[in-house]
């Protein structure tokens, strides 16, 4: 199985361009979900762009202009339990359904999405 920090290769910057765009599309219909963004998407897409950019083994602009990503740290100011942290997976889970992948790809994309979604949940 690959490894997530060997898929930028696999994936390209078109399809994570793409996945980053189709899950604001999806926030948007989440409403638990949506009141966590600010009004304009578009900074939130290029952070999560560059952010899976990063973390596929791409450039790592994300940590050149933002530093660490710190994660679970960033998101504290937010009340996520695990009914949000299902909101957002299911957001993300239906935007890699818009997106080209190999199934190979896809399984360790869901991995690490679950893996970092259950990290994010700072309340119960």
């Amino acid at each position: 199985m690959n490894s997530l920090g060997l898929l930028y290769s696999q994936i390209g910057e078109a399809e994570l361009q793409k996945l980053s765009k189709n899950f604001y599309l999806e926030v948007t219909k989440i409403p638990e979900l949506r009141k966590l963004y600010p009004e304009d998407l578009e900074a939130a897409e290029r952070r999560i762009y560059l952010f899976l950019l990063q973390v596929v083994g791409g450039p790592s602009t994300y940590s050149e202009e933002r530093g660490h990503p710190r994660l679970r740290m960033r998101h504290l100011q937010w009340k996520i339990d695990s009914k949000m942290r299902n909101y957002w997976m299911d957001a993300m889970l239906h935007a890699l359904d818009t997106v080209s992948l190999e199934e190979e790809v896809r399984i360790v994309l869901i991995h690490y999405f679950s893996q970092a979604a259950n990290a994010m949940i700072n309340h119960e």
